[in-house]
C-alpha cells in the first residue's frame, strides 16, 4: 500500500504533548459523567482548535467503540476511492457463458429489485439479457470479487439473521434482506405471514388481544427454514426484516424472477459462486507478491451506479453496516484482493499517515458490529482532527448526523444549545456506547471529542450521561 501514502497529509497541529497533566474536570463535566451510574467505565477527550485538551478523562483507556468505527473505513473511502462522480467501479453486471447467465456485483450496495426502482436497478440488466435471448439455462449469483467472508470476525452469531447483521457479498441486492408481513387474525388464532418465496417459514406467531407486536425469526445456518416466534395484537399487519445468509444465491434466485418477467425461460438452476478465503488474501502473509486478479470478461450490460460519496452520506447518517463493511472491502480491492484483512491493512496505513500510535487502536471490522474492535478517546480526537487537514476532510464531516437534526441524532440535543452545532458519529453495541465528532461551543469556537462508555450494568445506555457532559462543555467555552 505504499503508494497511497501520497494521499495523505501528515498531521502538523500542534496537540497535547504525551504526558501532559490532564487539565481540571468541570464540576458540571464531572456530575454528568457521573450520572451514568457506578459499574460504567467512560472516557472523553475534548481538544480545542489547537489541539489542547479540555477535557481528559481516561484518555487512553480502550474502549469497544461500536459505530465509531465506521468512521474510520468511511474516512478511507473517501481517500482512496473515487466518491464524487459517478460509481463506473461498483456496479453490477451481466454476461452470458453459454447457455448460463451471470449475474456478478462489483461491491456497490445499492443494487435494487424494488418494483419502484428508479436507479440502480436490476430489472435493467434483465431486459438486457431478453434483448439477447429468450432461453437461459442456470442463473449464476458471482460474488467472487471479493473472498468469501460473509460476517465480521467477533460479530455475536444471534445478530447474523436481523438487519443489522446480514451477510456481506460483493454481490448486493436490496441490502440483503428479505421483508416478512404477518397479518393478525383473531384472538387466539395464528397470523398470516407472507414474504417473496426465498425463505420458508415455520410459524409460530400467535395474535394476541392487548399484546404488544414482539416477534423473533431465527434460522440454522444453511438452512431455509425461518422460525417466527412471537405475538401480534389484531388489527393492522406488522412487518419483520431478515437478514439472507447467501446473498449471491439470493440475487440470481431474484434474478431469475424478473427474467421471467421479461419473458424469457429459466430451464437450468439456481447458482451461487463464491470465492474461498486464501492465504493470498492476507496481506501479512502475502507480503510484496501482488494480490491475484480476476481476469476481466466481457459483460453484456453493467449498471453505473449515483456517486459513491451519495452511499456515504447514508452509512454514516443512518448507521448503515452493510454498505460499510462493502466499503471496506472496497478499499482492500484497491491493491489488494478485497479481503477484510486488506482493508484494515488501508486503515492502518491511513492512521500510520495521521500520527496516530498503533497501540490505540484495533479493528475487526468496518462497521462497529464486532466486539473485537477497540479504539482510545485520545487516538480518535488525533484521527479525526487529522481529517479535517485533508482535501476531502469537509465533505467527510458533512456525512456525519447533525444533533437534533438528522440521522441517528436527530432526537438527540433536539431542542438544547448543541442543536444543529454537533456533528457527530454515534454508535451502540450491548454494554457500549460512543459518540465522537465536532461541536461548536457558545463562544463559536470548534472543539473536536470523542467519548466511549463501555460496561453499564444491564445494558443500560449512558447516551444520557454523555450528552449532558458535552453540554457542559459547550456552555463552559
Amino acid at each position: 500500500m505504499r503508494a497511497l501514502l501520497l494521499l495523505f497529509t501528515p498531521l502538523v497541529l500542534a496537540a497535547t504533548p504525551p504526558g501532559a497533566a490532564p487539565p481540571a474536570l468541570d464540576p458540571a463535566v464531572e456530575q454528568a459523567l457521573a450520572s451514568a451510574g457506578p459499574g460504567t467505565r467512560i472516557g472523553l477527550v475534548v481538544a480545542d482548535e489547537e489541539g489542547r485538551e479540555v477535557v481528559a478523562v481516561r484518555p487512553d483507556d480502550r474502549f469497544v467503540p461500536a459505530s465509531n468505527t465506521k468512521m474510520f473505513t468511511t474516512a478511507a473511502a473517501f481517500a482512496l476511492l473515487q466518491t464524487a462522480g459517478p460509481d463506473v467501479d461498483g456496479g453490477a453486471s451481466v454476461r452470458l457463458e453459454g447457455r448460463d447467465v451471470v449475474l456478478s456485483g462489483s461491491g456497490d450496495a445499492r443494487l435494487s429489485s424494488a418494483g419502484d426502482c428508479v436507479s440502480n436497478c436490476l430489472v435493467e440488466l434483465a431486459r438486457a439479457v431478453a434483448a439477447q435471448t429468450r432461453t437461459v439455462g442456470n442463473v449464476i449469483g458471482d460474488d467472487t470479487l471479493f473472498p468469501d467472508e460473509r460476517w465480521p470476525a467477533g460479530m455475536s452469531w444471534n445478530n447474523a439473521v436481523g438487519r443489522y447483521g446480514t451477510a456481506i457479498s460483493a454481490l448486493t441486492l436490496d441490502d440483503n434482506v428479505t421483508v416478512l408481513t404477518i397479518t393478525p387474525q383473531e384472538a387466539g388464532r395464528a397470523p398470516t405471514i407472507g414474504g417473496d418465496g426465498y425463505y420458508r417459514v415455520e410459524n409460530n406467531v400467535v395474535t394476541m388481544a392487548g399484546a404488544a407486536t414482539s416477534l423473533t425469526a431465527t434460522r440454522t445456518p444453511g438452512s431455509d427454514i425461518l422460525r417466527i416466534t412471537g405475538t401480534v395484537p389484531p388489527g393492522a399487519p406488522a412487518s419483520l426484516t431478515v437478514g439472507v445468509d447467501d446473498p449471491a444465491h439470493r440475487a440470481a434466485w431474484r434474478f431469475a424472477q424478473l427474467l421471467r418477467q421479461e419473458g424469457v425461460r429459466v430451464t437450468g438452476e439456481i447458482i451461487a459462486r463464491h470465492r474461498p478465503l486464501a492465504p493470498s488474501d492476507d496481506p501479512a502473509v502475502r507480503g510484496d507478491t501482488p494480490a491475484p486478479r480476476l481476469p476481466a470478461r466481457p459483460v453484456l450490460a453493467r449498471l453505473v451506479p449515483s456517486p459513491l460519496r451519495d452511499d456515504i452520506l447514508i452509512t454514516n447518517k443512518v448507521s448503515q453496516n452493510l454498505h460499510s463493511e462493502l466499503l471496506l472491502r472496497r478499499v482492500g480491492a484497491m491493491e489488494g484482493s478485497g479481503s477484510v484483512a486488506d482493508g484494515q491493512a488501508a486503515v492502518i496505513e491511513m492512521l500510520e499517515s495521521a500520527g496516530v500510535p498503533r497501540w490505540t487502536y484495533d479493528l475487526a471490522d468496518g462497521s462497529g458490529m464486532s466486539n473485537y474492535n477497540r479504539l482510545t478517546p485520545r487516538g480518535t480526537v488525533a484521527f479525526l482532527r487529522w481529517t479535517q487537514t485533508q482535501p476531502w476532510g469537509a465533505a467527510w464531516r458533512e456525512t456525519l448526523p447533525v444533533g437534533g437534526e438528522d440521522g441517528t441524532l436527530a432526537r438527540r440535543f433536539a431542542r438544547t444549545p448543541l442543536a444543529g452545532k454537533l456533528f457527530a458519529k454515534t454508535g451502540s453495541l450491548d454494554k457500549a456506547n460512543a459518540l465522537s465528532g465536532f461541536l461548536i461551543t457558545a463562544s463559536g469556537r470548534t472543539f473536536t471529542f470523542s467519548a466511549f462508555a463501555n460496561d453499564m450494568p444491564q445494558d443500560r445506555s449512558a447516551t444520557g450521561a454523555i450528552d449532558r457532559a458535552l453540554l457542559a462543555v459547550a456552555a463552559a467555552n
